[in-house]
Formats: C-alpha cells, sequence, structure tokens
C-alpha cells in the first residue's frame, strides 16, 4: 500500500492509502478532495490539478508533453504541478504529500 498526504487550499492535512497503480485523482476524490476530474483522465481538462511538494516531485515519472500543455492552462500551477489523472502510485511514491489548489 501507498501513502500519499493530502494538504487542502486551507492547510487541513489528510493522510490517504492506496493499492500500487492507483491513480492519484481517485485516491483524492476517495478523500473528500474537491478535484473534478471532469474529463475522466482523457487530459481534455485541468480540473484536477496538483502541486506535488518540491521535495517529492523528483520521485514521479516525467509529464507527457501533452499533460505539461494542459499545465499551462491550470490556473495557480506552478513548476511541481501535476495532473492528478496521470500519476499512478508506485512504491517510490510512498509517502508524498500533494497540495490541493483552491
Amino acid at each position: 500500500m501507498i501513502r500519499v498526504r493530502f494538504v487542502g487550499a486551507d492547510g487541513g492535512a489528510s493522510d490517504a492509502v492506496a493499492a500500487e497503480g492507483a491513480r492519484l485523482l481517485d485516491v483524492a476524490q476517495a478523500q473528500g478532495l474537491p478535484l473534478e476530474g471532469t474529463c475522466d483522465g482523457d487530459m481534455a481538462c485541468a480540473t484536477c490539478h496538483v502541486v506535488v511538494a518540491p521535495a517529492d516531485f523528483a520521485r514521479l515519472p516525467a509529464a507527457s508533453e501533452e499533460e505539461e500543455d494542459l499545465l499551462d492552462l491550470a490556473p495557480c500551477a506552478r513548476a511541481t504541478s501535476r495532473l492528478a489523472c496521470q500519476v499512478r502510485l508506485t512504491p517510490a511514491l510512498d509517502g508524498m504529500t500533494v497540495h490541493v489548489p483552491g
């Protein structure tokens, strides 16, 4: 099981545990976090934009060019932004922290 800490826009944190291979979007939604995922992972929107803690960002696989293009459209995007629908949990990501923008 992979542990993920989510930090909401209000600063409140919640911890989740998910199976290897789970999509970060699904884990966040199961925690009740306000990530829409309107396109259901088809990379046609950026409604599942999250900001990964800088210390954890290097552990993620690189984003595709298509994901980078969508992140350019996301409000409040940062250098460590990702689309939660494109992140699959692996043991290498255990313990990462993800911020959910307001």
